[in-house]
């Protein structure tokens, strides 16, 4: 008899105070086994092929009115089941169509509350479920997650402000290496973050559907454990002064959420990676979250723009006076369609900060609006959040009229509970305006992506921005990113830097910015950084004068039918392999390190392709903006050696012979 795809098999377990209640659930694969143990807490632990990778861990859920699962807690019954679906993404970052293959169970308690584990062959993932009829409020939370001896931890950590405390951050800073046991309840690390054991599977803790909840926080504990940590919630606040207002919390409850009673809370996330190459293709964030709740999916279209920011609006060789004004903002038109962009970002500065009514008087909105519909090209806006919170309607109403169809908020640097819930009510509202939407100073989207598909991508990334300022971007934090933060979801790190330097040569200057890396590096960025919506940051003056590098970016897509990473190792370097259409595009980035490597094209279908490859020059080691484009004719038996500078990058394009 056939095994159907969904099943269900319902079993009562019955308690008696002298046994403990213990409750198993594996991979479908059977390499991840889940043990769930209620003796006089709640515990759960995790094997990888019968060897311990996560040791017993106390998980728990108190409320103010001393309601929790620790202490003397009882089953009543645990039902499991199997799934074996696909998940189809309207805005496909990685895949199109996502197998979701997992066994779950979920326990109920004779208190009111439930627990479901979801074991995947990549990872686990638990959550917990109330039962209750009235509004509740969360003092705490536990997650604790033991680890073994001698593993390290690879995390970014929160540097306290002056004017804010702690939990007020962008979630931009650089990745630190320690050994797990060094940290303590003074770190505090936004994540994801890496465990890295001496031998066995790589591991990545974050958490996915995070809605009406504070974002998970994770701080060490002065031996081999890590524990969940939740910004209080907010009770007063003040707003700052300066170029860019925001909302600073000065009071904080001693709670970290008020919310309905009848409930599930967000998914605690263990991906488990046998190999590094493992972790930038996995997509397990994305199948936990919610499902869209926008209906209608037609209108959202991904796509490459272009941003002024990064450069200080400095063009040259132009016979006007660039700046924020009428006559730049028609020449970034003129660029985006001469180079296969879909649209343009008018960012800070075409209004006034706190008013997005008043207008910037260098620019005619008019004029700028009728250009960029003449030439196809759609219109893009910044906004502070604050501004946006407070002039919503009207404002998604005026974008709706000029033809914007894709706005970015701004400095939020919260993910308290009233900050999270921001992000759902501006979704919703531009989902309703049918206009698309990125955050900057921002949390990682946690699968956000999936329930409110519009939301196209996030900051949350120490990205292309910072070389404005320091020298953080390095390609080794640059490598990094793929194994850790792109797990959470997609990331706007703005690429595409055409003035590039040596470790060096590399100086952090305002209005000339430079990156650290080759040109191959930068561009490689484009197929290896994920976001439905990429974002060139570099000089179009100078992309100008160099056609057919800017011909080969603007050909790149945003979104793919599938995804594979060739070969990796977190921190060194990276090959990914995507597919749209009949079409691959192949990217490779490393770190400080010059390295050769090949290129395995088995995967290929049979046939031959004509090939575009662009590659780090014979002096890039020197001169990091030497490049190469050259043509070749490629087949699946071949297997390509490529030589990457040191901070270098390579491009392939290659397309299917048809005759």
């Amino acid at each position: 008899m056939k095994r159907p795809c969904l099943s269900i098999i319902t079993f009562i377990l019955f308690l008696y105070t002298k046994a403990a209640d213990k409750k198993e659930v594996s991979s479908p694969d059977k390499k991840i086994k889940v043990t769930i143990e209620a003796t006089d807490k709640l515990y759960y632990s995790i094997s990888y092929n019968d060897t311990a990778i996560l040791l017993p861990s106390v998980i728990n859920l108190s409320l103010l009115n001393n309601l929790n699962l620790s202490g003397k807690i009882s089953l009543k019954k645990a039902t499991t089941r199997y799934n074996n679906s696909v998940i189809v993404s309207p805005v496909p970052e990685k895949r199109k169509n996502i197998p979701n293959v997992y066994n779950e169970v979920t326990i109920r308690f004779q208190q009111p509350f439930s627990l479901v584990f979801r074991v995947y062959n990549d990872g686990v993932a638990y959550r917990f479920i109330s039962h209750i009829k009235d509004s509740v409020i969360i003092q705490n939370e536990t997650a604790e997650f033991n680890f073994p001896e001698n593993r390290r931890i690879c995390f970014p950590e929160v540097v306290k402000r002056e004017n804010a405390d702690k939990y007020h951050t962008s979630f931009e800073e650089p990745y630190q290496f320690k050994p797990l046991d060094s940290l303590t309840e003074k770190n505090l690390c936004f994540t994801p973050v890496l465990i890295i054991p001496g031998s066995g599977p790589k591991i990545v803790i974050t958490e996915s559907d995070l809605e009406d909840y504070p974002g998970m926080f994770i701080t060490g504990t002065g031996s081999n454990s890590i524990t969940g940590h939740f910004a209080p919630y907010p009770l007063e606040e003040s707003t700052t002064e300066g170029e860019f207002p925001q909302a600073i919390v000065t009071k904080r409850a001693g709670y970290i959420a008020k919310t309905k009673g009848d409930r599930a809370y967000p998914w605690r996330v263990v991906l488990i990676a046998a190999n590094d190459k493992e972790l930038p293709a996995n997509d397990i964030v994305y199948r936990l979250a919610s499902p869209s709740r926008v209906k209608d999916l037609s209108w959202i279209q991904p796509g490459k723009g272009t941003d002024e920011w990064i450069i200080g609006v400095n063009l040259f060789n132009v016979s006007f006076k660039s700046g924020v004004n009428t006559a730049t903002y028609k020449f970034y038109i003129d660029f985006a369609k001469r180079f296969g962009f879909e649209r343009i970002m008018m960012d800070a500065g075409w209004s006034d900060y706190k008013d997005l009514f008043k207008i910037n008087p260098s620019i005619n909105m008019d004029e700028i609006a009728s250009y960029a519909k003449e030439k196809g090209i759609r219109l893009s806006m910044w906004t502070l959040s604050m501004t946006l919170d407070k002039q919503l309607e009207q404002a998604l109403d005026q974008f709706n009229k000029w033809g914007v169809d894709f706005i970015m908020t701004d400095f939020m640097d919260r993910d308290d509970q009233p900050m999270v819930n921001f992000y759902y009510k501006v979704a919703e509202a531009c989902a309703r305006h049918k206009v698309m939407i990125m955050y900057h100073g921002a949390f990682k989207p946690a699968g956000f992506n999936r329930t409110y598909p519009n939301a196209m991508t996030r900051e949350g990334v120490l990205g292309s921005e910072f070389n404005i300022w320091s020298d953080k971007p390095t390609p080794e934090h640059n490598v990094l990113l793929p194994f850790i933060r792109m797990t959470a979801g997609p990331m706007d790190y703005e690429p595409g830097i055409l003035d590039n330097s040596t470790a060096k040569t590399f100086r952090p200057i305002g209005d000339k910015v430079m990156a650290q890396g080759t040109r191959c590096h930068q561009a490689a960025m484009f197929i290896v950084y994920e976001s439905p919506i990429q974002i060139f940051a570099g000089n179009p003056s100078q992309g100008l004068m160099e056609p057919e590098f800017m011909e080969l970016i603007g050909a790149v897509p945003t979104t793919w039918d599938t995804t594979m990473v060739i070969d990796g190792k977190i921190g060194d370097y990276i090959i990914t392999a995507r597919k749209k259409g009949n079409d691959w595009f192949i990217g490779a980035m490393t770190d400080w390190t010059a390295r050769n490597l090949t290129i395995d094209l088995s995967f290929l279908e049979e046939g031959a392709y004509d090939a575009i490859i662009c590659r780090d020059g014979v002096n890039a080691d020197r001169y990091p903006s030497d490049y190469l484009i050259e043509k070749k004719s490629l087949a699946n038996s071949d297997k390509p050696a490529i030589r990457l500078a040191p901070g270098g990058g390579y491009v392939m394009w290659l397309k299917k012979n048809q005759f």
